[in-house]
């Protein structure tokens, strides 16, 4: 793998310890603003939406400059959003700077997974997502837990000033290590909006957000489940999110490597293995031992579902892969920020600290349906063409099950890989 991976993951490690520590600092956050830990959850649901609202306008923004220097001012500004969250005197302004550090999140990973996947061969593409995937895997085992711990002993605010230190170590990466890739020629935006008229694209897109919402509806309040339910004292949170962690390294590892062999069938068993164990997990969390092994693998099973998933999404979008491939990354933080609004409902709603994992679990169970019915229409999309006019419509560029649907599109060099399903 190019050494240029190592500064994408980096830069990686930053954005995912700001995006997972609040979990494990939303009890010191909400007392020590005075709120409910149900309104502090607001800050992961704001951190979000940012998300969701950033990948597509910042991208857009983008094509006009190299994806190097994009890379950059997307570091620029999550340590502009990192610096304001340590200084916020109120919730009010904490929710701007969580927000303005999240508009960064999806652009650099959508343009990260484009840059990532040009600079290694065809066969290797969904490995090396995973790879710059690993900074985010990688900082939920060491980033979070440390910052858990910290903020718990020196206050949150020297958690967040210490994030926004790492954003400056991964500006300073990517400028010295990622090689200058400009914007391919004749790019443009409007042949970036044609990927989202692929119906696979979108179901992509759904799976997304309903996969991955799944894992943070019961994430995003493990903190006072695990204190409340299973007995755990306070400080056991940091070395519960390492195991998070840990599963997520793991999850991850798996996802890149059999999502470049069997890419469908992948998503099947993370999906519904997710949805099992989310559903367990109201009973488990009772216990100690069982919700820790519990812990592990929600996050295992699933980050297997993320690189599967943003190779999908490049694979059917191919040759113009990185609006689609930002927004695809906001799609995860749609799901992040609708699984921490339900959660927070339940929760309010008195069903108790379990019943978050309810949720997650019907999430994780309608992005196993989508699956199915998105790999049913390729599945049917040549026959039914073939029987209606006996033509080569099926082939036609951009249909579904035609060869341009089934095929990569080697943005760097217009190669084809085989998507295996």
């Amino acid at each position: 793998m190019p050494l240029a991976l190592l500064a994408l993951a980096v830069g990686a490690f930053g954005i995912g310890t700001t995006e997972f520590v609040i979990m494990g600092l939303l009890p010191e956050i909400a007392a020590d603003y005075g709120v409910s830990i149900p309104a502090a959850g607001l800050l992961v649901t704001g951190y979000a939406l940012g998300v969701v609202v950033g990948a597509p306008l910042l991208t857009v923004f983008g094509a006009k400059v190299s994806r190097k220097r994009m890379l950059m001012l997307l570091m620029g500004l999550f340590v502009l959003g990192n610096l304001l969250s340590a200084l916020a005197p109120n919730l009010g302004v904490m929710l701007t700077g969580r927000v303005v550090a999240s508009l960064a999140h999806g652009s650099f990973f959508g343009i990260g997974s484009v840059v990532a996947a040009e600079l290694v061969a065809p066969e290797k593409k969904a490995g090396a997502i995973a790879t710059m995937f690993t900074g985010l895997t990688v900082a939920n085992i060491v980033g979070v837990p440390l910052g858990t711990f910290i903020g718990q002993a020196l206050g949150w605010r020297t958690t967040f000033a210490i994030v926004a230190a790492l954003g400056i170590v991964g500006l300073l990466g990517i400028a010295k290590l990622v090689p200058a890739m400009p914007r391919p020629e004749g790019a443009r935006l409007r042949g970036e909006l044609k990927a989202f008229r692929n119906p696979q694209v979108l179901l992509a897109m759904a799976m997304t957000v309903l996969g991955f919402g799944g894992v943070f509806a019961a994430i995003t309040y493990i903190a006072p489940m695990m204190t409340h339910v299973a007995g755990y004292a306070d400080g056991s949170v940091t070395w519960l999110l390492v195991l998070f962690g840990i599963g997520m390294f793991l999850g991850n590892l798996l996802g890149g490597r059999f999502a470049d062999r069997a890419l469908m069938p992948m998503l099947y068993v993370a999906l519904g293995g997710l949805a099992v164990v989310l559903a367990l997990f109201t009973v488990t969390a009772h216990n100690k031992i069982l919700a820790a092994i519990t812990i592990l693998l929600v996050g295992a099973l699933g980050f297997a579902t993320v690189p599967p998933l943003q190779k999908r999404v490049l694979d059917q979008a191919h040759g113009a892969p990185t609006l689609a491939s930002a927004v695809n990354i906001g799609a995860f933080n749609l799901g992040n920020a609708l699984a921490a609004w339900l959660g927070g409902l339940v929760i309010a709603a008195g069903l108790g600290y379990t019943a978050p994992n309810w949720v997650g679990a019907a999430l994780a169970a309608a992005a196993l349906g989508l699956a199915l019915w998105s790999a049913a229409l390729e599945r049917r999309a040549p026959a039914s063409t073939d029987a209606t006019d006996g033509s080569s419509a099926s082939s036609a560029p951009g249909a579904p099950g035609s060869s341009a649907a089934s095929a990569a599109e080697d943005t760097s060099g217009g190669a084809r890989v085989p998507v295996r399903h």
